[in-house]
C-alpha cells in the first residue's frame, strides 16, 4: 500500500514538474498573464497558468493509480468543473458574483455524488446529525476553503507551499482513520503541487492562477469531508481546522478587521498576514518560509490532536487557538494601518 502512495506522489510530482515549463510557454498564447500593478507582487509579467499543471498532474495520476467510485467520480467531474470557471476567470477576469455561483455549483456537484458533510461530532460525546443543514453546511465548508487558498495566494509560493502541508497533514490523517480515498487524493495534490513549486517559488517564473488556487482549495475541502470529517472520533471535527489553519484563519481575521474597521468584506486590502510580515521588515522569501513554518506547526499540533481523547484534544486546540490570536495580535493583522508597507512592496520583492 506505501509502494502505490510513493508511486502516486512520485508520477504527480514528474508530470507537474515536466508540464510546467510547457504550461508557461502556452500562456503567451491565450493571454494568461499577469501584468503589474497595484494589486500584483510581480513587477513583470508573469504567466498565470500554472493551474493547467497542477490539475493535468493530479488528473492524470489519479487515475492511472486509484480504484474509482461514485464519490470519486464526483470529486473528478467537480474538481474539472472548478479548475475550468477558474481558467475562464484567469483569462477574462469574470465578476465576483459569477465566481460565486459557479464554486456554489462545484460545491453541489459534491452533494449530488454523495460527498457531504452528513454529521457533526460531538465534543459531549455522539454525534449531531445535520439532517436538511448538511447541504449547506456542505456548500459552506467547501466555498469556504476553495476562497481561503485563493485568498492566502499572495506570494511567490505561498498559496502552493501550506497547500502542501495541509496535504501531508491530511494524509496522514487519512491513514491514521484507515481512508484510502481522501489518503489517494492527498498523496496526488501533494505531487501535484511539489512538482510546480519548483517554478513558483520566488522569484516565480509562473502563476498557478485563480485556475490553480481554486481547484487546490476545491480538492483540499473535498479530502476534508471526505476524510477527518466524516470520522466518528470527537477529535477529528478540529483536524482540518488546523490542517488548514493559515488560510482559514487568515480570512476569519480579514473579516473581522474589515467589519471592525467598516469596510466591505469583499474590499481587498493588504492586512493579510504575508503583507503584515513584509510590512515588519522580513524579506519576500523569508516572509514565506515563515508563514510555512507555521503551517507545519499547526499540521504538527493537529496529528497530535487526532490521537488524543476528547479532553486533551480539545484542551490541546483550544491552546493552539490562543496561540494563533496571540501570534496574529502580535503582527498587526488585526490592523488596517500599514505604515512601513507600502515601501516594503515596492523595494522587498
Amino acid at each position: 500500500m506505501i509502494t502505490k502512495f510513493v508511486l502516486i506522489f512520485i508520477t504527480s510530482l514528474i508530470i507537474s514538474f515536466i508540464l510546467t515549463p510547457l504550461v508557461k510557454k502556452l500562456a503567451h498564447y491565450y493571454n494568461g498573464i499577469d501584468l503589474p500593478s497595484k494589486r500584483r507582487i510581480n513587477n513583470k509579467p508573469v504567466p498565470n497558468a500554472g493551474g493547467i499543471a497542477i490539475f493535468l498532474a493530479f488528473i492524470i495520476s489519479y487515475f492511472i493509480f486509484n480504484d474509482h467510485s461514485l464519490s470519486t467520480y464526483g470529486i473528478m467531474f467537480g474538481a474539472t468543473f472548478i479548475f475550468i470557471l477558474g481558467l475562464i476567470d484567469d483569462i477574462f477576469e469574470m465578476s465576483p458574483i459569477i465566481k460565486l455561483l459557479g464554486q456554489i455549483g462545484g460545491a453541489l456537484i459534491l452533494i449530488y455524488y454523495g460527498v457531504q458533510i452528513n454529521f457533526i461530532t460531538n465534543p459531549l460525546g455522539g454525534m449531531i446529525y445535520l439532517g436538511y443543514f448538511s447541504v449547506p453546511i456542505t456548500i459552506l465548508w467547501v466555498v469556504g476553503i476553495t476562497n481561503t487558498i485563493n485568498l492566502i495566494d499572495g506570494l511567490d509560493g505561498l498559496a502552493a507551499g501550506i497547500s502542501i502541508v495541509a496535504t501531508i497533514t491530511l494524509f496522514s490523517v487519512a491513514m491514521q482513520e484507515i481512508r484510502l480515498i481522501p489518503a489517494v487524493l492527498a498523496i496526488a495534490l501533494a505531487g501535484s503541487l511539489s512538482g510546480f513549486l519548483k517554478y513558483n517559488f520566488h522569484p516565480a517564473e509562473i502563476f498557478m492562477g485563480d485556475s490553480g488556487s481554486m481547484f487546490t482549495g476545491y480538492i483540499l475541502a473535498a479530502i476534508s469531508v471526505t476524510g477527518a470529517l466524516k470520522s466518528a472520533a470527537a477529535v477529528t471535527i478540529v483536524v482540518p481546522i488546523l490542517a488548514l489553519g493559515i488560510p482559514i484563519f487568515d480570512t476569519v481575521f480579514a473579516i473581522i478587521r474589515r467589519i471592525y474597521h467598516n469596510k466591505p468584506i469583499g474590499e481587498a486590502d493588504r492586512g493579510h498576514i504575508h503583507h503584515r510580515l513584509m510590512a515588519l521588515g522580513w524579506s519576500h522569501r523569508q516572509a514565506v518560509i515563515i508563514v510555512y513554518g507555521s503551517s507545519i506547526l499547526l499540521g504538527f499540533t493537529a496529528l497530535i490532536i487526532n490521537g488524543l481523547d476528547i479532553k486533551n484534544g480539545m484542551i490541546l486546540f483550544g491552546l493552539s487557538i490562543v496561540g494563533v490570536i496571540y501570534g496574529a495580535w502580535r503582527i498587526g493583522l488585526f490592523s488596517t494601518e500599514l505604515t512601513q508597507e507600502s515601501k516594503v512592496w515596492e523595494e522587498g520583492k
